[in-house]
Protein backbone atom coordinates (compact mmCIF):
# COMPACT_ATOMS: atom_id res chain seq x y z
CA UNK A 1 0.00 0.00 0.00
CA UNK A 2 1.17 3.62 -0.87
CA UNK A 3 1.22 6.24 1.89
CA UNK A 4 -0.80 9.36 0.89
CA UNK A 5 2.96 11.24 0.32
CA UNK A 6 3.64 8.56 -2.05
CA UNK A 7 0.31 8.69 -3.40
CA UNK A 8 1.22 12.53 -3.81
CA UNK A 9 4.84 12.17 -5.22
CA UNK A 10 3.25 9.87 -8.17
CA UNK A 11 0.24 11.96 -8.83
CA UNK A 12 2.70 14.55 -9.19
CA UNK A 13 5.13 12.67 -12.01
CA UNK A 14 2.30 11.38 -13.83
CA UNK A 15 0.89 14.78 -14.70
CA UNK A 16 4.25 16.13 -15.17
CA UNK A 17 4.81 13.10 -17.60
CA UNK A 18 1.46 13.33 -19.30
CA UNK A 19 1.80 17.50 -19.42
CA UNK A 20 4.99 16.58 -21.30
CA UNK A 21 3.29 13.57 -23.53
CA UNK A 22 0.85 15.98 -24.66
CA UNK A 23 3.11 18.77 -25.56
CA UNK A 24 5.51 17.18 -27.86
CA UNK A 25 2.56 15.26 -29.42
CA UNK A 26 1.27 18.94 -30.10
CA UNK A 27 4.17 19.86 -31.63
CA UNK A 28 4.76 17.33 -33.70
CA UNK A 29 0.96 17.07 -34.42
CA UNK A 30 1.74 21.23 -36.20
CA UNK A 31 5.20 20.21 -37.56
CA UNK A 32 3.42 17.44 -39.65
CA UNK A 33 0.39 19.91 -40.28
CA UNK A 34 2.73 22.11 -41.73
CA UNK A 35 4.39 19.67 -43.57
CA UNK A 36 7.72 19.21 -42.15
CA UNK A 37 9.00 16.26 -42.45
CA UNK A 38 10.94 13.82 -40.13
CA UNK A 39 14.21 14.62 -42.38
CA UNK A 40 13.47 18.41 -42.07
CA UNK A 41 13.22 17.67 -38.45
CA UNK A 42 16.62 15.66 -38.02
CA UNK A 43 18.42 18.84 -40.45
CA UNK A 44 17.56 21.77 -38.12
CA UNK A 45 18.85 19.68 -35.31
CA UNK A 46 21.91 18.85 -37.18
CA UNK A 47 22.40 22.59 -38.45
CA UNK A 48 21.52 23.88 -34.30
CA UNK A 49 24.78 21.53 -33.75
CA UNK A 50 26.79 23.30 -36.44
CA UNK A 51 26.09 26.13 -35.09
CA UNK A 52 27.21 25.80 -31.66
CA UNK A 53 30.78 27.76 -31.14
CA UNK A 54 32.14 24.73 -30.54
CA UNK A 55 30.95 22.62 -33.32
CA UNK A 56 34.45 23.52 -34.80
CA UNK A 57 32.37 24.10 -37.99
CA UNK A 58 33.53 27.36 -39.45
CA UNK A 59 31.43 30.18 -39.82
CA UNK A 60 31.52 30.43 -43.73
CA UNK A 61 30.61 26.89 -44.15
CA UNK A 62 27.82 27.46 -41.17
CA UNK A 63 26.66 29.83 -43.53
CA UNK A 64 26.51 27.81 -46.58
CA UNK A 65 24.22 25.20 -44.79
CA UNK A 66 21.74 28.01 -43.26
CA UNK A 67 21.38 29.19 -46.69
CA UNK A 68 20.46 25.94 -48.05
CA UNK A 69 17.78 25.39 -45.16
CA UNK A 70 16.58 28.95 -46.06
CA UNK A 71 16.56 28.51 -49.55
CA UNK A 72 15.20 25.35 -50.44
CA UNK A 73 12.12 23.28 -49.23
CA UNK A 74 10.74 19.38 -48.33
CA UNK A 75 12.92 16.76 -50.20
CA UNK A 76 14.99 19.10 -52.36
CA UNK A 77 16.13 20.94 -49.21
CA UNK A 78 17.50 17.14 -47.52
CA UNK A 79 19.16 16.23 -50.88
CA UNK A 80 21.13 19.23 -50.83
CA UNK A 81 21.50 19.78 -47.49
CA UNK A 82 23.27 16.42 -47.65
CA UNK A 83 25.18 16.71 -50.21
CA UNK A 84 26.45 19.59 -48.74
CA UNK A 85 27.47 17.59 -45.99
CA UNK A 86 29.73 15.12 -47.91
CA UNK A 87 31.06 17.74 -49.84
CA UNK A 88 32.13 20.31 -47.44
CA UNK A 89 32.74 18.82 -44.27
CA UNK A 90 34.98 16.01 -43.57
CA UNK A 91 34.00 12.31 -42.41
CA UNK A 92 35.09 12.99 -38.88
CA UNK A 93 32.74 16.01 -38.67
CA UNK A 94 29.74 14.17 -39.85
CA UNK A 95 30.42 11.33 -37.38
CA UNK A 96 30.30 14.18 -34.62
CA UNK A 97 27.36 15.35 -35.78
CA UNK A 98 25.42 11.97 -36.27
CA UNK A 99 26.68 10.95 -32.67
CA UNK A 100 24.71 13.86 -31.10
CA UNK A 101 21.87 13.25 -33.44
CA UNK A 102 21.42 10.31 -35.65
CA UNK A 103 18.18 9.75 -37.76
CA UNK A 104 15.59 6.88 -36.56
CA UNK A 105 16.76 6.44 -33.38
CA UNK A 106 13.51 4.77 -32.10
CA UNK A 107 13.71 7.01 -29.07
CA UNK A 108 9.90 6.24 -28.43
CA UNK A 109 11.60 2.77 -27.09
CA UNK A 110 13.79 4.54 -24.64
CA UNK A 111 12.09 3.15 -21.61
CA UNK A 112 12.30 -0.08 -22.79
CA UNK A 113 16.05 -0.22 -23.25
CA UNK A 114 16.72 1.68 -19.79
CA UNK A 115 14.58 -1.48 -18.79
CA UNK A 116 16.60 -4.03 -20.18
CA UNK A 117 19.82 -2.36 -19.19
CA UNK A 118 18.47 -2.11 -15.60
CA UNK A 119 18.14 -5.47 -15.83
CA UNK A 120 21.51 -6.71 -17.43
CA UNK A 121 23.88 -3.71 -15.59
CA UNK A 122 25.18 -6.64 -13.75
CA UNK A 123 26.45 -8.63 -16.21
CA UNK A 124 29.89 -8.45 -18.58
CA UNK A 125 29.15 -6.22 -21.92
CA UNK A 126 29.60 -9.74 -24.55
CA UNK A 127 26.62 -10.88 -22.12
CA UNK A 128 24.62 -8.07 -22.10
CA UNK A 129 24.91 -7.48 -25.80
CA UNK A 130 23.96 -11.05 -26.17
CA UNK A 131 20.72 -10.33 -24.66
CA UNK A 132 19.95 -7.30 -26.45
CA UNK A 133 20.54 -9.53 -29.31
CA UNK A 134 17.73 -11.75 -28.62
CA UNK A 135 15.16 -9.69 -27.12
CA UNK A 136 15.38 -6.76 -29.60
CA UNK A 137 16.24 -8.89 -32.40
CA UNK A 138 19.10 -6.92 -33.89
CA UNK A 139 22.46 -7.80 -35.35
CA UNK A 140 25.29 -6.60 -33.41
CA UNK A 141 28.97 -8.81 -32.69
CA UNK A 142 31.07 -7.40 -30.02
CA UNK A 143 34.79 -7.69 -31.46
CA UNK A 144 38.11 -8.37 -29.45
CA UNK A 145 39.43 -5.28 -30.93
CA UNK A 146 37.11 -3.24 -28.58
CA UNK A 147 34.26 -2.47 -31.37
CA UNK A 148 30.81 -3.59 -31.91
CA UNK A 149 29.41 -4.12 -35.44
CA UNK A 150 26.05 -3.66 -36.67
CA UNK A 151 24.72 -4.62 -40.09
CA UNK A 152 21.71 -3.08 -40.74
CA UNK A 153 19.07 -2.90 -44.22
CA UNK A 154 17.21 -0.08 -44.35
CA UNK A 155 13.75 -0.48 -45.20
CA UNK A 156 11.86 2.93 -45.26
CA UNK A 157 13.08 6.18 -46.88
CA UNK A 158 14.68 6.01 -50.14
CA UNK A 159 14.92 2.34 -49.64
CA UNK A 160 11.14 1.14 -49.00
CA UNK A 161 10.41 1.48 -52.84
CA UNK A 162 13.08 -0.81 -53.47
CA UNK A 163 11.28 -3.78 -53.12
CA UNK A 164 8.71 -2.65 -55.87
CA UNK A 165 11.83 -1.86 -58.30
CA UNK A 166 11.15 2.41 -57.82
CA UNK A 167 14.28 3.45 -56.28
CA UNK A 168 16.67 6.02 -57.24
CA UNK A 169 19.67 6.57 -54.30
CA UNK A 170 19.72 9.68 -52.72
CA UNK A 171 22.37 12.51 -53.58
CA UNK A 172 25.13 11.32 -51.15
CA UNK A 173 24.83 7.27 -50.11
CA UNK A 174 27.56 7.94 -47.31
CA UNK A 175 25.87 10.85 -45.55
CA UNK A 176 22.77 8.90 -45.62
CA UNK A 177 23.50 6.30 -44.08
CA UNK A 178 26.21 7.36 -41.47
CA UNK A 179 22.76 9.43 -40.33
CA UNK A 180 21.44 6.21 -39.65
CA UNK A 181 24.47 4.98 -37.92
CA UNK A 182 24.15 7.52 -35.33
CA UNK A 183 20.88 6.18 -34.77
CA UNK A 184 21.37 3.13 -34.40
CA UNK A 185 24.08 4.06 -31.96
CA UNK A 186 21.97 5.62 -29.67
CA UNK A 187 19.73 2.56 -29.63
CA UNK A 188 23.05 0.23 -28.73
CA UNK A 189 24.14 3.18 -25.72
CA UNK A 190 20.87 3.26 -23.86
CA UNK A 191 20.07 -0.72 -23.84
CA UNK A 192 23.94 -1.28 -23.09
CA UNK A 193 25.21 1.56 -20.87
CA UNK A 194 28.31 2.24 -23.02
CA UNK A 195 29.57 5.15 -24.27
CA UNK A 196 30.38 4.51 -28.49
CA UNK A 197 31.97 6.37 -31.09
CA UNK A 198 31.21 5.56 -34.97
CA UNK A 199 34.41 4.41 -35.91
CA UNK A 200 33.31 3.85 -40.21
CA UNK A 201 30.52 3.14 -42.11
CA UNK A 202 30.79 0.76 -45.16
CA UNK A 203 28.24 0.80 -47.81
CA UNK A 204 30.10 -1.21 -50.37
CA UNK A 205 27.22 -3.84 -50.78
CA UNK A 206 25.04 -1.65 -52.24
CA UNK A 207 26.95 -2.15 -55.25
CA UNK A 208 26.05 -5.23 -55.38
CA UNK A 209 22.48 -5.04 -54.41
CA UNK A 210 20.37 -2.66 -53.14
CA UNK A 211 19.02 -4.66 -50.59
CA UNK A 212 22.18 -5.50 -48.70
CA UNK A 213 22.86 -4.43 -45.28
CA UNK A 214 25.52 -1.58 -45.00
CA UNK A 215 27.76 -2.29 -41.76
CA UNK A 216 28.30 0.10 -38.82
CA UNK A 217 31.14 -0.43 -36.45
CA UNK A 218 31.18 1.96 -33.07
CA UNK A 219 34.34 2.26 -31.08
CA UNK A 220 33.58 1.41 -27.28
CA UNK A 221 34.91 4.11 -25.69
CA UNK A 222 33.47 3.27 -21.85
CA UNK A 223 31.58 0.28 -21.12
Amino acid sequence: MFSIIEWYNLHNKLFTYCDKYVNCCCRAQQEIAMGVNWRFIIMKAILKLMQKKNSGIPDDTVLLFEHIAQSYQGDECNEMFCKAMDEYLTREQRFQLFEQYGSCNGARYDNEREAFYREHADKPLAERLEHFVKSFGKNAVLHDDNTITVEFACNHGYYKHARRGDFHFPASVETYFERCAGGRMYELQKALGVKLKIKSVDVSPLNENILNPVKFTYEIVNA
